[in-house]
């Protein structure tokens, strides 16, 4: 399966339960109207209601659910991408832009910001990690 395809569907199905949901359904029903256009009204539907499914999976914890309408999603994209090879640049600008889901505030915290610099010298050594090194000496 094409790289791009796997990428698109994966960062597809995680946009629908994220702010990015509204971006990623735009941009996808947009490439396939231009590909498939007889098709975009019913993936348009489809993707609605593989983002139900998505959000009952992430509810009941079933990861399994969820990993089979990614690998669905993986298969469309891939077909679309048969049908048009050129569609992988567009892909690639969703998968950028529209795909990716923005941090929400609580993750925003936690990322913060570090800047780390070092010099070593002499045979030394430097350690850096911006979390959890552990380091045995034998």
């Amino acid at each position: 399966m094409d790289p791009i395809a796997v990428a698109a569907g994966t960062a597809l199905v995680s946009a629908m339960a994220a702010d990015a949901w509204l971006g990623a359904r735009h941009g996808l029903v947009t490439l396939w109207r231009q590909v498939r256009p007889e098709q975009a009204e019913v993936v348009d539907e489809e993707l609605a209601g593989t983002r139900a499914q998505v959000l009952a999976a992430r509810q009941a914890g079933e990861d399994d659910t969820e990993q089979a309408l990614v690998a669905d999603w993986q298969l469309r994209i891939q077909a679309l991408l048969r049908a048009d090879p050129a569609v992988a640049v567009e892909l690639r600008r969703l998968l950028d832009t529209e795909f990716a889901p923005a941090p929400g505030a609580e993750e925003r915290d936690r990322i913060g910001t570090l800047e780390m610099k070092a010099e070593a010298s002499g045979g030394g050594r430097v350690y850096q990690a911006g979390r959890d090194q552990h380091i045995t000496e034998r």
